[in-house]
């Protein structure tokens, strides 16, 4: 515990939190909402695809986002982790946290999954969308709308929300 606190009352996390810069916690925000849009939005509009939505847009052209989603990806670690740093004693006595990074796991496995049995598949574009791939955009639409929701309520429940 001693080690956690060490972390969170660093200099650099009493800036993150203290400072008026557009670079400290406001900023690390906006970016960490930045990279969710990027990783959530492209993989909702890949999901969204293989449930039937535009079907005019070939499945295989949407690969191509896929370097931009995990972009979105790693920025999103690199800020979760300094917003993580910031408040570590509170987060990770917080049984939500661990909710939160379940579903993010879960997500990602399923991208990993998805990106292996959809777009591995020769035929992606010439017949339609195998009841697995269906099974994997919705359950994918779930655990990601799982992590955004238990990552908002981080704010709302547990030690340190200020919810009695």
């Amino acid at each position: 515990m001693d080690f956690l606190l060490k972390i969170q009352q660093s200099g650099f996390c009493q800036w993150i939190r203290e400072s008026e810069s557009i670079f400290s916690y406001s900023g690390i925000l906006l970016l960490h909402t930045i990279g969710m849009g990027f990783v959530v939005g492209i993989n909702a509009c890949i999901d969204l695809r293989i449930l039937g939505f535009a079907p005019a847009l070939r499945l295989k052209g949407m690969e191509k986002f896929l370097p931009v989603l995990w972009l979105g990806f790693w920025v999103n670690a690199i800020t979760g982790a300094m917003l993580l740093a910031i408040d570590i004693v509170n987060k990770l006595a917080n049984a939500d946290f661990y909710v939160k990074m379940a579903f993010i796991a879960l997500a990602i496995i399923n991208l990993r999954m998805l990106k292996s049995h959809v777009f591995g598949d020769p035929s992606i574009d010439k017949i339609p969308a195998s009841g697995k791939a269906k099974i994997l955009a919705v359950t994918s639409l779930m655990f990601w709308i799982g992590a955004i929701t238990s990552g908002r309520l981080l704010a709302y429940v547990g030690p340190g929300s200020g919810a009695k």
